[in-house]
């Protein structure tokens, strides 16, 4: 668990990288209807969380550096005991001074009155547009009226600065207690992973083998699904986003999981393809062994010092010779890769950030360069090979098969840690496993 103190620790370190007399508005997300009067469970913002630890609805955090009477500002819901018999407990002004550290919090119904006050006179707000349409009209027509009172010596903003660039880089880089945390929700998924593969067998459907993993995944405690759980069968593992999972899985057939959870607000992402017989096929085989050399190779260059393509690229030329010596493709490697035709086998990228959100925050290039890795990042690794069903240009054995590999890898001063190794990946592991 993310600690009191680790909370204010990032709240001091945004407010130590913002402006002098400047002032950062954060917003709650909002409730999602799910049907008519029905709502979906509430999930905080990641970076209303990231800076309060806060999870409640209808609420504003407002960071002011330098303010005596208080730097860190909340608005949040009033106690309402009739609301709490259906709703929920809430903290009330009060919890959130007294629970998570604010230097002053006021009921949300006050923001009118209360927050111009504090934006009046600081040069600079920082501030995400365009996350909250309601808000951003809101905080347009709060600043018209401090400039309909300049004549009156009201000191408007001078400047706007979007908020996401600061928080972000902030939260591209996982504190040891937050790669604790995220352990934890790797080896939850890693656990889901492997008990799909024990209990897989032909004859279930897709849907049967998400149940399993997601049952895994709140026993162990987990939140939510980190994202929509794919189980593709066969040829549904070439569908990249696949989540129908309403199919039956085939005696003969692959079947690909992509399923992660949220632990405490942290996700973890692991994909894993294995036979539904326990048994892979010589083309199974084939093509699964060059998607694992790829990400082998692609985690090898995933170190400290290396830029963000380098593991993509890793993956790129060990897939597109695997592709030629298999027959898939012709002609030089280099000049398939020159061309991109690997891309018709292998169309996404290597991997992605990780974190609060399961496609993490943080920029991919710095001043149009690929950024260099650098420890406490954590990333994903997730070569594939997909040959669609409709491909009359490759032989009929290969049709249909779908495989993609994926860990949870964080860098480190020595090299990489792979959260997610609790789980089988090669074909000798996962046959034996699927054989107990």
């Amino acid at each position: 668990m993310i600690k009191p103190s680790e909370f204010a620790r990032r709240r001091r370190e945004l407010m130590a990288l913002m402006a002098k007399d400047s002032i950062a508005i954060i917003t709650a997300a909002p409730e999602r209807t799910r049907s008519r009067d029905t709502l979906y469970r509430y999930r905080q913002d990641s970076d209303f969380y990231y800076l309060t630890g806060f999870d409640e609805p209808e609420s504003v955090l407002v960071l002011i550096p330098g303010r005596r009477q208080g730097q860190f500002v909340m608005f949040c819901r009033d106690r309402d005991r009739a609301r709490e018999i259906w709703d929920g407990y809430r903290a009330g002004p009060q919890g959130a001074c007294e629970i998570y550290g604010a230097d002053d919090a006021f009921p949300i119904n006050d923001i009118d009155e209360i927050l111009p006050g504090l934006i009046e006179g600081r040069e600079r707000v920082y501030y995400a547009v365009g996350k909250d349409q309601n808000f951003d009209r809101q905080l347009m027509e709060w600043v018209k009226a401090i400039r309909a009172r300049a004549r009156a010596g009201a000191i408007p903003p001078a400047e706007f600065v979007d908020l996401d660039h600061l928080l972000h880089e902030m939260r591209l880089f996982k504190s040891p207690g937050e790669l604790k945390v995220m352990g934890k929700s790797a080896r939850i998924a890693a656990r889901a992973h492997s008990r799909a593969m024990q209990v897989c067998k032909p004859g279930m459907f897709e849907y049967q083998l998400q149940a399993e993993i997601e049952h895994e995944f709140a026993m162990a405690g987990s939140d939510f699904p980190a994202y929509s759980s794919i189980v593709g069968g066969g040829a549904n593992g070439c569908i990249l986003h696949y989540i129908e999972n309403r199919a039956p899985l085939q005696d003969g057939d692959l079947v690909l999981i992509d399923a992660g959870c949220e632990y405490q607000y942290y996700a973890s992402d692991i994909t894993r393809t294995f036979p539904v017989n326990g048994k892979f096929s010589p083309e199974q085989k084939v093509l699964y062994n060059i998607v694992l050399q790829a990400q082998y190779a692609a985690i090898a260059a995933a170190r400290a010092g290396n830029h963000w393509e380098q593991p993509h690229e890793a993956t790129v030329k060990v897939i597109t010779e695997g592709l030629v010596d298999a027959g898939l493709l012709k002609g030089k490697v280099a000049d398939l890769i020159r061309d991109g035709a690997y891309k018709d086998f292998y169309m996404h990228r290597a991997g992605h950030w990780l974190g609060m959100d399961v496609h993490d925050v943080g920029d991919y290039k710095v001043d149009h360069h690929w950024r260099l890795l650098e420890p406490g990042m954590v990333m994903t690794i997730e070569p594939g090979i997909y040959v669609s069903p409709d491909n009359t240009r490759v032989a009929k054995k290969w049709r249909g098969i779908g495989i993609r590999i994926e860990d949870n890898v964080a860098i480190t001063r020595k090299g990489t840690e792979i959260l997610t190794a609790d789980v089988p990946k090669t074909i000798d592991d996962i046959e034996a496993l699927m054989r107990g």
